[in-house]
């Protein structure tokens, strides 16, 4: 003889199921609010790279529109704060090219900022390589688009009027 199960233990069943699926979601909702802070996070720090160069380039003019030429000749102090000041410039777009992909005023503005810095970033690589090599993929691929695109290239790596 068959028993027919109570009511509670038949409904018991679905509240377990319901509390399982419950559980499940709350799960999925908690990993996509932790995907969107580090969303937000990465944006908010690409925010403050990109801030902290434009306050540098304010700063420091001639770096930030360079008569290269001259800084090479200013000497070896000079010429170490222009570097310091391209690696800041290249590590700022790079954060912001990783934070807004989909952005196209991003790279533009990028783009519009690294052109002066060519002919200082074509000695660089072909004295030392490993210089671009301290960046991301898309960084390096970015910089060395741009010198061909701008006709900068060894050995006189001067910037035409492109």
């Amino acid at each position: 003889m068959t028993q027919q199960a109570a009511w509670w233990q038949k409904y018991g069943t679905l509240a377990q199921m319901a509390q399982a699926t419950v559980a499940l979601l709350g799960f999925v909702a908690i990993l996509l609010q932790i995907n969107e802070i580090r969303t937000s996070n990465r944006a908010s720090s690409a925010r403050s790279a990109f801030l902290g160069y434009t306050d540098l380039a304010f700063q420091n003019p001639k770096f930030a529109q360079p008569d290269y030429e001259a800084i090479k000749a200013a000497g070896r102090e000079e010429r170490s704060q222009y570097e310091s000041f391209v690696s800041y410039f290249l590590y700022a777009c790079e954060e912001t090219f990783a934070a807004f992909a989909d952005k196209r005023e991003w790279q533009a503005s990028c783009d519009y900022d690294l052109k002066p810095h060519l002919p200082f970033l074509c000695e660089k690589n072909q004295a030392q390589p490993a210089y671009l090599a301290t960046y991301g993929a898309d960084t390096q691929q970015w910089v060395k688009t741009s010198l061909k695109t701008a006709s900068v290239a060894p050995p006189d790596c001067k910037l035409g009027k492109t």
